[in-house]
């Protein structure tokens, strides 16, 4: 319920392999964890926003490129589909999740931890038996507006999506927004702190957006969803 597949890339993608050879290429997975205490989970919005900002914090993460210690598996990975798993975990299983090698984001009650790719069949051991499942959550109160000067993911509002299926969409749209951005704006982003909010538009201003030619996501279909279902906008203030 949390994995899902990127959607074809922009011209201007970073990866080496043309796209009609993506899926001959080793397939690689981004793995998430978010921290589901039975007594206090998250909101689901605040996980949604942190799980995106988990995904720029890794892309942006010196060990991620040039000759970091991830950045062999960060480039295989984009070779091929940008495969996101979300998995739960709490308790011991919390505990085990954060020795491995990884960066925990936190929010304002979500907690985030996202490792190097890894192989679809070689996941670590403590990460492979966590729960795909049992991510629902709620939010308590209504998002407030967001605010448009920053970044906003827009999810689309025919969808129903679990909060692990969600997560992962939300992590595909900003590494588009990402992948479009130029130097001095993912600096300026990455100085700001990732800030960004999960929103859901009217479906009036979602079908604007699909429109608007800003980054779309379009999901493979595995699971939930139906293939090629619109899921996400990035609205990037630079990309407008």
């Amino acid at each position: 319920m949390g994995v899902t597949n990127d959607p074809t890339p922009v011209n201007d993608s970073p990866f080496r392999a043309e796209p009609g050879d993506r899926d001959l290429a080793p397939q690689f997975v981004l793995p998430l964890v978010v921290r589901i205490e039975r007594a206090a989970p998250p909101a689901r919005t605040d996980a949604l926003e942190t799980a995106a900002r988990a995904v720029l914090v890794m892309l942006g993460d010196e060990r991620s490129v040039g000759d970091g210690e991830w950045a062999r598996a960060m480039r295989d990975w984009q070779d091929a589909r940008i495969r996101k798993v979300v998995r739960r975990a709490r308790g011991a299983e919390w505990r085990r999740a954060q020795a491995l090698p990884g960066i925990t984001v936190t929010g304002k009650t979500a907690e985030v931890r996202v490792y190097p790719p890894v192989p679809l069949d070689g996941w670590p051991k403590d990460l492979a038996r966590l729960q795909v499942s049992g991510t629902d959550l709620d939010d308590p109160e209504p998002p407030v507006d967001p605010d448009l000067s920053a970044p906003v993911l827009w999810m689309n509002p025919d969808l129903g999506m679990s909060a692990g299926k969600a997560m992962a969409q939300a992590g595909h749209a900003a590494q588009l927004a990402w992948w479009e951005l130029g130097d001095e704006e993912r600096a300026a982003w990455r100085d700001a702190g990732f800030a960004l909010a999960v929103r859901t538009p009217e479906p009036g201003h979602w079908s604007e957006l699909v429109g608007s030619g800003l980054p779309l996501v379009r999901d493979a279909g595995f699971t939930e969803i139906a293939p090629g279902s619109c899921t996400v906008v990035a609205d990037h203030p630079a990309l407008r």
